[in-house]
């Protein structure tokens, strides 16, 4: 149920895959808040639905089926979206997959670039192609990271992943210097385990050659005694970074764990 305030009343947010997980609670939040939101991703019918919910509790969106690691199709999705309401204000950089987990020696070069392809390429063009219309404006953009290749690196051969995720927050770090003249914020969130269906795009191969044996104590998320975090949880936080309430916030990751990434 979405409850309607006006945060982000008048502005245009782009969510990439906006059709399940973080991005539809992303997507969701914003809508709650008076965003038209431009809804991507490759699956038409999970957009559709997530459309559907928006528009069931008032709020005001679109569907912009492509691929984020396509630069034709992200182009043509980014000006079909301005081109709405002239604007664009705020960007959810979400879109990615676990991938393949395998030893290094054992993971293939396809695999490791279709994972850079849609967690690195796609968050570059996503940004590459929403940043000029935001020079207009000013906005926020928040790119989903992970505690992964951040603050933990206990996933057993999740190299290409893990370099996916630091490579996002140097992005952060690196663009929010680039970009604050513009009055463009960008920050990143870094959840940990959280109850998605993410698991079900991942390949894992030969972990007993990469896993490193640790024993943590009972419940490895200290806050919740080992429960996962909720799609809400880490959407209140991204709402809060696209928000006024964080004006003068940039560069920054923000871990949303329950404190799982300093245990591990």
């Amino acid at each position: 149920m979405i409850h309607k305030t006006q945060e982000f009343a008048d502005q245009t947010a782009l969510v990439t895959g906006a059709g399940s997980g973080i991005g539809r609670g992303a997507a969701l939040k914003l809508a709650a808040g008076g965003a038209f939101v431009g809804l991507l991703g490759r699956t038409e019918d999970e957009l559709q639905d997530a459309l559907a919910e928006i528009e069931s509790a008032g709020g005001r969106g679109m569907l912009l089926v492509a691929d984020v690691s396509d630069d034709t199709g992200m182009k043509r999705a980014v000006e079909t979206l301005t081109a709405v309401n002239g604007a664009l204000h705020l960007v959810v950089a979400n879109a990615g997959i676990n991938g393949t987990w395998a030893p290094i020696d054992d993971l293939t070069p396809e695999e490791f670039d279709k994972t850079i392809a849609i967690n690195l390429r796609g968050t570059y063009l996503t940004l590459h192609h929403s940043v000029k219309p935001m020079k207009q404006t000013g906005g926020a953009i928040v790119i989903v990271s992970s505690i992964n290749g951040t603050r933990t690196f206990t996933t057993p051969g999740a190299t290409a992943y893990s370099a996916t995720k630091a490579a996002q927050l140097a992005m952060v770090q690196q663009l929010s210097l680039e970009l604050g003249r513009h009055g463009i914020r960008i920050n990143a969130v870094c959840p940990g385990a959280i109850d998605t269906s993410i698991n079900d795009n991942t390949t894992m191969r030969g972990r007993e050659e990469t896993e490193v044996p640790v024993k943590f104590p009972e419940g490895d998320i200290p806050l919740t005694g080992g429960e996962s975090g909720t799609i809400e949880e880490v959407a209140e936080v991204i709402s809060f970074l696209l928000s006024s309430a964080s004006r003068h916030v940039t560069g920054s990751p923000v871990w949303v764990d329950g404190g799982q990434s300093l245990l591990r």
